[in-house]
Parts: structure tokens; C-alpha cells; sequence
């Protein structure tokens, strides 16, 4: 007896929506100031990260992406774009910077909290699947997440 196609498929919905995660490799200088404070409450704040010449960091960055899979493909998006998009959008444009020389933080500090912020503003461009989340992690004890819900409480 021959079995239906539609009842080998597995999902209900004919396109499901999944998530998947890309991690993508950086390093990047920065100095935590803020021109609010004066010298010593920079240095009491920031402490050896408000150093006068900076540190650097190998930061390992996740996007996690959504979307619906593709039927034909069977992925959220095709890797090769989204590889491509993050080698213009993220890696040429951060990788081995000064954050502080980059009109990003021109008029924020340089933390990881905005640099997370910041890759996600531009994986929001990315146009085959949706940016659900970002996590920088700046140490081996240090990381930081942003994601889609953060943003909607952002404007409640």
C-alpha cells in the first residue's frame, strides 16, 4: 500500500519555523570612558578597562536566527549568505578595531552591552530570516545577550 507524501512529513504546518545559531570569530580593542564622569569615577567604574591606551578582546559572536524552513532546502536560510552577509556587515567592519575609532560609539561607551546591541541593529538587515538573538562572549567568564523581546521592552 502506497502512503501519502503529505503524511511523511512530519510537521503539521507545512512550513515550520525553526532557529539556527552561527558563531563567527572577532577581535577587537576598546576603552570604557565616558566623558560624563569625570577621571576618577571613570577609573572607579570601569577600573582596568577604562586603561588611557585599551584592551582587547577575542569575542566569539552567536546570532541565532528564525524563520520558516525552507521545503526545498530544508534550512531557515542558505549559510553561504548569511556567512557572507556577517563578512561585510560584522567581521570587515570590527574585526581588529579600535571600537572607540568607530562612529558606532561615538556618543555610547564602548561596553559589550552596546556592542551586542549593535550586531543585532545589524543582523536586523539580514533579509532571509529573523534575528531572534545575539551573545558576545568577551571572556571566558563574560558574556552578553540580546534578543527580539529585549527590544520590545525597550519601547514599553
Amino acid at each position: 500500500m502506497k502512503v501519502p507524501a503529505e503524511s511523511l512529513n512530519p510537521w503539521p504546518n507545512p512550513s515550520p519555523k525553526a532557529y539556527l545559531s552561527r558563531r563567527y570569530r572577532l577581535s577587537a580593542s576598546h576603552r570604557l570612558h565616558s566623558e560624563a564622569f569625570s577621571p576618577e569615577q571613570n577609573q572607579a567604574i570601569y577600573g582596568k578597562c577604562n586603561n588611557p591606551h585599551g584592551h582587547g578582546h577575542n569575542y566569539i559572536v552567536e546570532v541565532t536566527l528564525g524563520g520558516p524552513v525552507n521545503e526545498t532546502s530544508g534550512m531557515v536560510c542558505d549559510l553561504g549568505e548569511l556567512d557572507a552577509f556577517a563578512q561585510t556587515n560584522l567581521l570587515d567592519h570590527f574585526d581588529a578595531m579600535n571600537l572607540n575609532t568607530l562612529d558606532e560609539f561615538r556618543d555610547v561607551v564602548s561596553t559589550t552591552e552596546n556592542f551586542t546591541m549593535e550586531v543585532f541593529r545589524i543582523f536586523e538587515r539580514f533579509p532571509r530570516a529573523k534575528i531572534k538573538q545575539v551573545r558576545i562572549e568577551e571572556t571566558g567568564n563574560n558574556s552578553f545577550e540580546y534578543t527580539d523581546s529585549s527590544r520590545k521592552a525597550e519601547s514599553i
